[in-house]
């Protein structure tokens, strides 16, 4: 059907932001990306684009049409999928994404779930948490691993908990063995970055201790952070990682923070993602390696 190919089209320009950087997303030339989008206004007789350069950005229009384009392709792909002859079989694209330490299980999963239902192509890439979130609700992830923030979040938006990782004080192993609040207080602090929920976890935990640490870094890199204690060169307080082994290397010391809150991990997904059916059984595989 050419105008679903032409809403996929559209959908990876908004997304993507450019003609060029589109074209590999649906396997066109940058020429006949352009030459689809000149297409779908014609026949909806009205722009959808502003273009800067190379750069193209959606005017309000085209902001109104991305909704209603991913639910027609949604549609579409449910009405493709219901027809297919392998009873219980999946096939299809699927992107997912995770926070990068959770890339390793995310992966092991996908391997497992691609191993039973060979017509998958399953893509997986990294970023930061509120980047994931935002990514699958417009649409350009099937679902994620993300850090799930309490509160309000968009009804548009479904979550499946996964496991929780509570927070460490992580410290060089030759440190001395001393409360928590007085290693903050007698160190350079490794600190994570405060712009995401963690990096606000983290902040309770020191107004908690009654903690002002020495500040010396910040960073958005937990295992970098691990490698920058395991030298000797501060200290900091991180999520325990699910799929690290800190307490078993000879050059790091864990303190437990009991009053602490745990940072939970969890699928995101959207409630009418056309790709519910590899999602959920995504989550199950999950759920199994905890």
């Amino acid at each position: 059907m050419s105008s679903i190919r032409l809403m996929r089209t559209f959908l990876a320009v908004a997304a993507e932001g450019s003609f060029a950087a589109a074209a590999p997303r649906v396997a066109l030339t940058q020429a006949a990306v352009g030459q689809q989008m000149r297409a779908l206004e014609s026949e909806l007789r009205r722009p959808l684009f502003e273009r800067q350069g190379k750069a193209v950005m959606l005017n309000d229009a085209g902001g109104a049409l991305v909704p209603q384009a991913r639910r027609l392709v949604s549609l579409y792909e449910q009405m493709v999928g219901a027809g297919e002859p392998e009873a219980g079989g999946m096939a299809g694209t699927v992107h997912l994404g995770a926070v990068v330490s959770a890339v390793r299980g995310l992966i092991e999963a996908t391997l497992t779930l691609k191993a039973r239902h060979a017509a998958l192509d399953l893509h997986v890439s990294a970023a930061k948490s509120m980047e994931l979130v935002e990514r699958v609700l417009a649409g350009e992830l099937d679902a994620a691993i993300a850090v799930r923030e309490p509160g309000a979040a968009s009804p548009e938006l479904g979550w499946t908990p996964l496991y929780g990782e509570p927070l460490v004080l992580l410290v060089p192993r030759t440190l001395h063995d001393l409360p928590a609040a007085k290693v903050l207080q007698s160190q350079p602090f490794i600190r994570f970055d405060r712009s995401q929920h963690t990096g606000r976890l983290i902040d309770k935990a020191l107004k908690q201790l009654r903690a002002r640490p020495q500040e010396f870094l910040e960073l958005n890199a937990l295992e970098s952070i691990a490698e920058l204690v395991r030298a000797g060169l501060g200290v900091s307080i991180v999520p325990q990682l699910r799929e690290a082994r800190w307490a078993a290397d000879p050059k790091l010391r864990l303190i437990e923070l009991p009053r602490a809150e745990e940072r939970r991990i969890a699928l995101v997904r959207r409630r009418d993602s056309a790709k519910g059916a590899v999602v959920a059984a995504l989550a199950r595989e999950l759920q199994v390696k905890r």
